[in-house]
């Protein structure tokens, strides 16, 4: 009556049956191990009940019909989604809006409907322009752009329906095609220059990119723009007078805007941009020209040169701005030639003076240009050959569009003054005035009376040394034409075959043949016009803006070095003493080298010294210190034949001697070399100080300051005067002292000079009075001792007085003891033969005698024996 057991019929069911109590039959069915939904979700087995009333071997119990369990798991969320994929990857054309760009999938392993569907898709990434529905699908929320970013990278989760997200995001990148655009592509904003490169590439891969159009031409144009450096473009700053004597034009060249300096003090109260030797004009400055610097009579040839900057005429009624104007100083107010811009027009006015034939003749020439507004350099040229004038501006020929004829000038004696920025009002006012003021900027400005300019001089000089360039013309392809301006700043090209356009542009290089150019920026512009088959629609190219940067170059240190002190005798000073025998200049540049190795990236770059550079310089100056030199005793001289075959004059003043014009270093140094002092006056003179300086590009690299100085030595008809101005030349602190710093050694040599002459002159004073007492206690002593020895007859040596000269050094402390008798003739004799020689002895042998500095007793014609015995001799 009692149940004892509840069985499971199944395969391997996890569950068991435990009877709880046997009488009323009560039980339990639990889970024998850990059920997971996900391996199954349900279970359906049969349950029996058993009796107790088993026999041996449990044959005899009784059991229940069979009841069927069902049993369902329910789920737990313990998995989070899950993405299908790693990475997913999408590309789009920019300027469009997707419904949907691509759809991302999460799956979650939960068994249950609730827990293992995903409820939601979300954008993790901030601030994109994409958006995500439920299902995963992305899509973007406004146009994209290819040149704001051509790619996209998001970051996606997802959650399951009970709210769990996915246990890592995915990441989904998304690429921006551009739409196909017609333009140039494969080129860099920036190209880097470095001086001294020659000819580089500047656009190496360019290529042109038309979107399959029927294009039938192409047209370039590729601009370099360099109107912001000095005048136009990188050329060379020397001064006018040394590009002339370069381009090999015609002598006699007057430079009217020439740099302030002593000789040439009219340009002083201008503004000046020292660098391109450029003067800015504002309309309230002139400059009088000094009256002998241009001749009166110019003749019916000369030329006018000039580089002029200008733009629209300030205020409502345009005044004339006079460049050049020679006017009537005083009574009256006639202008005899000038050169002028009125409303945008370059006029030049030749009034001729009245002779026989009292006829009209050509007075005005007007040229209507448009550069001559545009504020931008040009240059210009005026060749007169009357009555013909030819301007040329930037090296092509324009002949005027009007002529004006007027009546000649009457003759009078009024004196002219020329000026240049303005023009001189002298009649007609109450006090004389400048009037008609330039606006604008000029530079070397020269007129050159007598001669005109060849076309090829005039493009040498206004030659620009950088520009466009093309690599390997012979490559270029049949199909291309291409010209070139003047300056080769614009370079245009024209072809039919995309190909053969794009090779050419690769070719297209920028070239600086300075060797210190102007460093900074030059814009490049490449603009393009496409046209095309049968189309009246056709393709728009966009311009390419891009510049060139160069760096600075590298500067260079101009070393003058020689010898800096030496003497000679006064007589060699009247035929001449070289000044500079062994001047030697020399230009090192110290460059910064960067180690190669990654490993001594943190150690300081060390300069690197390199030996010399080769350059030019455009003028040394010889400047003499202290007093200008008089005209009437002493001067510096050079034969001129020194300067023929170089490109190099000279100026001479009571200033010093000036050398100029562009050549090598090498020629500088063999004309200064050449460079003679000479003084027929000598008495008054005891030295000369001298300062050497040189410079290249007009200043803006100068040497060091190269100082000299020479003295001149006075003799006397005594041979006593002759060895005292030989002992005046040695001593040691008349000698240059090498010092470190320049600076000391400056200082020494400008200060010592003075202080050393007074101590000479007190010197030779102490030792005329000190020889003088000598000689008279001598004779005292030896009257003296000849009494005391008259009766012994030992000693039958007597001193010859009459004979005896003894020059003796006051400063000397000792006397050898065991000197033998030929020792001391032959000091004797030495000294005897340098006493004769002194007075040649050059810098070399100073040198050496500074270490001979004692001088020694000298005995004449006197008794050598007794010379020796120093008993006999009793010195104050």
């Amino acid at each position: 009556g009692e149940i004892c057991a509840f069985k499971i019929h199944g395969q391997e069911m996890p569950f068991e049956a435990v009877v709880l109590n046997k009488t009323s039959g009560e039980g339990r069915l639990q889970a024998k191990s850990p059920i997971d939904c996900e391996l199954q979700k349900e279970y359906t087995f049969i349950i029996q009940a058993y009796d107790c009333g088993s026999g041996p071997g449990g044959t005899n119990w009784k059991k229940s019909h069979k009841a069927v369990v069902h049993i369902q798991v329910k789920d737990v969320n313990e998995f989070s989604p899950a993405f299908k994929e790693s990475v997913y990857k999408a590309t789009v054309t920019e300027g469009k809006i997707y419904d949907s760009i691509l759809q991302v999938e999460a799956i979650d392993e939960d068994c249950s409907p609730q827990y293992s569907q995903i409820c939601n898709y979300e954008i993790v990434t901030t601030d994109v322009p994409f958006a995500i529905d439920r299902n995963g699908n992305i899509r973007n929320t406004e146009k994209l752009n290819y040149d704001k970013q051509h790619q996209y990278e998001i970051m996606v989760t997802a959650f399951d329906c009970g709210q769990k997200h996915a246990r890592e995001d995915v990441l989904v990148r998304v690429n921006v095609k551009p739409v196909c655009k017609p333009g140039w592509q494969d080129w860099n904003k920036r190209i880097e220059y470095k001086p001294g490169s020659g000819s580089i590439p500047l656009f190496p891969s360019i290529r042109l990119e038309t979107c399959d159009g029927p294009v039938s031409s192409i047209h370039t144009t590729i601009e370099l723009q360099t109107n912001y450096i000095g005048k136009g473009c990188d050329r060379e700053t020397y001064s006018e007078k040394s590009l002339q004597k370069l381009c090999g034009a015609s002598s006699g060249a007057i430079d009217l805007l020439p740099s302030p300096s002593a000789t040439t003090n009219w340009t002083a109260g201008l503004v000046m941009d020292n660098n391109d030797m450029i003067f800015k004009f504002d309309g309230k400055q002139g400059a009088k020209i000094p009256d002998g610097i241009v001749p009166k009579n110019l003749t019916d040839q000369f030329t006018i040169t000039l580089w002029m900057k200008h733009g629209p005429s300030p205020g409502l009624r345009a005044e004339k701005e006079t460049i050049l104007c020679n006017s009537d100083k005083t009574e009256m107010n006639r202008h005899h030639y000038a050169l002028y811009v009125h409303n945008c027009r370059l006029v030049f006015l030749l009034r001729k003076d009245f002779d026989q034939a009292d006829t009209f003749r050509p007075a005005e020439f007007h040229w209507k240009l448009d550069q001559i507004c545009d504020k931008e350099w040009h240059y210009y040229v005026v060749n007169v050959e009357f009555p013909v004038v030819t301007l040329y501006m930037d090296g092509t020929t324009y002949e005027p569009y009007l002529v004006t004829n007027d009546w000649p000038i009457h003759p009078s004696h009024i004196a002219m003054q020329l000026t240049v920025g303005a023009c001189w009002q002298g009649g007609e006012v109450t006090k004389p005035r400048f009037a008609q003021y330039f606006h604008g900027s000029l530079a070397s400005l020269t007129i050159r009376p007598g001669k005109i300019e060849s076309q090829k001089v005039i493009s040498c000089l206004q030659a620009c040394k950088e520009g466009l360039d093309i690599n390997s013309l012979e490559s270029l392809g049949q199909g291309i034409k291409y010209h070139f301006n003047p300056s080769q700043s614009v370079l245009v090209m024209e072809g039919d075959d995309i190909e053969n356009i794009n090779q050419a542009l690769r070719k297209v290089s920028y070239i600086n043949s300075r060797q210190f150019p102007t460093a900074g920026v030059r814009r490049l512009k490449v603009s393009s016009k496409v046209q095309c088959f049968g189309e009246d629609v056709c393709i728009s190219i966009p311009d390419i803006d891009a510049y060139v940067m160069v760096f600075q170059a590298n500067e260079p240190k101009i070393t003058i070095s020689g010898m800096d002190h030496f003497a000679r005798p006064a007589e060699q000073f009247e035929r001449g003493v070289i000044l500079l025998p062994d001047i030697r200049i020399v230009s090192t540049v110290t460059k910064t080298e960067h180690p190669v190795d990654s490993k001594e990236h943190d150690r300081a770059n060390k300069p690197v010294v390199l030996e010399e550079m080769l350059h030019n310089l455009d003028f040394c100056d010889i400047l003499v210190i202290g007093a200008e030199l008089d005209p009437e005793q002493e001067c510096l001289e050079l034969d001129h034949v020194e300067l023929q075959g170089k490109h190099l004059d000279a100026t001479n003043s009571t200033a010093g001697y000036s050398i100029y014009g562009v050549d090598t270093m090498h020629n500088y140094e063999q004309v200064l070399r050449q460079v003679r002092y000479r003084n027929w006056y000598t008495s008054a003179t005891f030295d000369r100080k001298f300062r050497v300086k040189c410079s290249e590009l007009n200043g803006r690299y100068t040497s060091n300051e190269f100082n000299l100085e020479v003295n001149i030595l006075h003799s006397s008809n005594s041979n006593f005067m002759d060895h005292v101005s030989h002992m005046i030349v040695e001593p040691q602190f008349l000698q240059s002292v090498h010092h470190p710093e320049g600076s000391i050694s400056a200082v020494h040599n400008s200060v010592v000079p003075s202080v050393a002459t007074i101590v000479i002159v007190i010197c030779v004073s102490i030792l005329i009075f000190i020889i003088t007492l000598g000689v008279y206690r001598i004779r005292t002593a030896h009257q003296h001792s000849s009494g005391d020895n008259e009766g012994s007859k030992e000693n039958e040596m007597d001193w010859d007085d009459s004979a005896l000269t003894i020059t003796v050094n006051p400063m000397e402390k000792y006397e050898k003891p065991h000197q033998t008798e030929e020792e001391s003739e032959e000091e004797d004799i030495e000294d005897e033969e340098e006493d004769t020689t002194s007075a040649e002895s050059d810098e070399s042998e100073e040198e050496d005698e500074e270490e001979e500095e004692e001088e020694e007793v000298i005995v004449q014609k006197g008794d050598k024996q007794n010379a020796t015995r120093p008993d006999q001799l009793e010195w104050d």
